[in-house]
């Protein structure tokens, strides 16, 4: 009975696995068709990346997403990291409850709320402060920044639980400044999971088409914007070749990401 129960479970998983990453394993196959029509095989080319990197059009908008996605994991790695350093050191304070929900609340908003909600700041901070002037690359980042804080919060938070407070005391101890205290004892203990959070981050806002879409302005369109536009029109053979260069660099940086945090729970 237990036999033909976990063989079951077995199926059940493995039919669920593949009804995710076929589609995935098709258009990496497709990229490589020689055709025009995305669905119709006529043999084995690579025009179709070597078409990918004469597209102005698209190397733009990936050097901009790359650039956003590099600023945002940085400044959500350094916010996230005073945040958990706050939640993790200081214990009980007045508004603790309140600043734990701030902090965590991008993780469960939706995006089209928060996309809209940054929308209105922006404008409001135009019309009184001049700044942003506009909207592009810089509200992007920012709009990023603010989700991936929350991520990057959560990853350092728990290393920091984890590491013994004493090894901090200590240096306390023998002179050292809180400040120095923190960036020779603490920094180095916990790097692992703030690697971990920047490749998360980084990540987040490479993929990113909500946040993008509502913080954008002329001339500033990442990647999964250009993606989505040339999809509206019908898929073209280089989005495969696109489509398939970003699994791949987004399954080894996931991939980095999870070795480091193995090595953070060692």
């Amino acid at each position: 009975m237990r036999h033909r129960r976990s063989a079951w479970l077995l199926s059940v998983v493995v039919f669920g696995y593949a009804f995710l990453h076929a589609p995935i394993l098709l258009l990496i196959a497709y990229s490589f068709n020689e055709s025009r029509l995305v669905t119709v095989w006529t043999g084995f080319s690579t025009h179709w990346y070597q078409a990918l990197f004469a597209n102005p059009q698209l190397l733009a908008a990936a050097r901009l997403s790359l650039a956003i996605a590099a600023a945002s994991a940085g400044g959500a790695v350094v916010l996230g990291t005073l945040g958990a350093v706050v939640l993790a050191r200081l214990g009980s304070f007045r508004g603790r409850g309140l600043f734990a929900f701030a902090n965590a609340a991008p993780l469960v908003m939706p995006e089209i709320i928060t996309g809209l909600a940054l929308l209105l700041l922006f404008v409001a901070l135009d019309r009184t402060l001049g700044w942003p002037d506009g909207r592009g690359a810089l509200t992007i980042a920012l709009a990023h920044m603010t989700v991936a804080t929350a991520y990057a919060s959560v990853i350092v938070r728990s290393r920091l639980t984890a590491l013994d407070p004493s090894l901090e005391e200590a240096a306390l101890d023998l002179g050292a400044t809180p400040l120095v205290a923190f960036f020779l004892v603490t920094v180095p203990a916990i790097w692992p999971a703030l690697a971990a959070a920047w490749l998360l981050a980084f990540t987040l806002s490479l993929d990113d088409l909500v946040l993008a879409s509502f913080t954008s302005g002329p001339g500033a369109s990442t990647l999964p914007m250009v993606i989505y536009s040339s999809v509206r029109l019908g898929v073209s053979p280089q989005i495969n070749a696109l489509a398939t260069i970003l699994v791949v660099a987004v399954a080894l940086v996931v991939g980095l990401a999870a070795w480091l945090l193995r090595r953070r729970m060692h």
